[in-house]
Formats: structure tokens, C-alpha cells, sequence
């Protein structure tokens, strides 16, 4: 296999990473803390188009690998990632929040699991 064939690894890795900061990023924080903490906002924003953005870029260069794995939500993840890009100004804290809390930790369950 080339290193391009083999990239998918990386990107999985990669995006499990970004998850799992992201949700560090909040551990011990309320809603409400979040909410009035524009830094951790931010960090947590950043993170999860890194997540569109790989979801993205498996979508589109390793197609059958990413049809293997459905329990991966790829599309959305990366539609967030362009609502988030291209609407940055309408951005919902909420949905990054509840994203971060409820999402964020099923998914690193499931990369972990397709990972290894």
C-alpha cells in the first residue's frame, strides 16, 4: 500500500485526537461557563472543523473506507464544518456545546474502535 492509501489512518488518528481536546477543553465547565467564555468557545469551534475538515477530505479521497464505517456520521460532521466556516457570525453556542458534550464522546468511541 502507498502512504496515500495508508493516509486514512492518519486522518482517523487525527480527528480523534481533535475530539477528544475538544472535549477536555470543556471538562468541568457548566453550559453556562462555556457559554460565557469566548476562549474555550473558540477552541472548541477550532477543533471541530478540524473534525469537518478531515471528514471532509475521507469523504472525498478514501470513499470505500468511510462506506465501511457508517457509524461514523461523516456527512454531518462535515456539514457542521462548513455551516461553521461559512456562517461563522450565526454560530449556536448551544449546538457547539451540546456537540461537544453529547457527539463528541460517541464518536471517539467509534474511532477508537475503527482505529485499532
Amino acid at each position: 500500500m502507498t502512504d496515500q492509501q495508508n493516509r486514512h489512518t492518519d486522518y482517523v488518528e487525527l480527528m480523534l485526537n481533535a475530539a477528544t481536546q475538544a472535549r477536555t477543553y470543556t471538562d468541568g465547565l457548566s453550559k453556562a461557563d462555556f457559554l460565557d467564555d469566548a476562549k474555550t468557545q473558540d477552541a472548541v469551534i477550532m477543533k471541530l472543523l478540524v473534525i469537518g475538515e478531515l471528514a471532509a477530505r475521507l469523504l472525498e479521497e478514501h470513499q470505500e473506507f468511510t462506506c465501511k464505517h457508517p457509524e461514523i456520521p461523516w456527512q454531518q460532521m462535515k456539514g457542521m464544518r462548513n455551516r461553521m466556516a461559512h456562517g461563522y457570525f450565526d454560530l449556536n453556542m448551544d449546538v457547539v456545546w451540546d456537540t461537544a458534550q453529547l457527539a463528541l464522546p460517541d464518536l471517539e468511541t467509534n474511532l477508537r474502535a475503527i482505529e485499532g
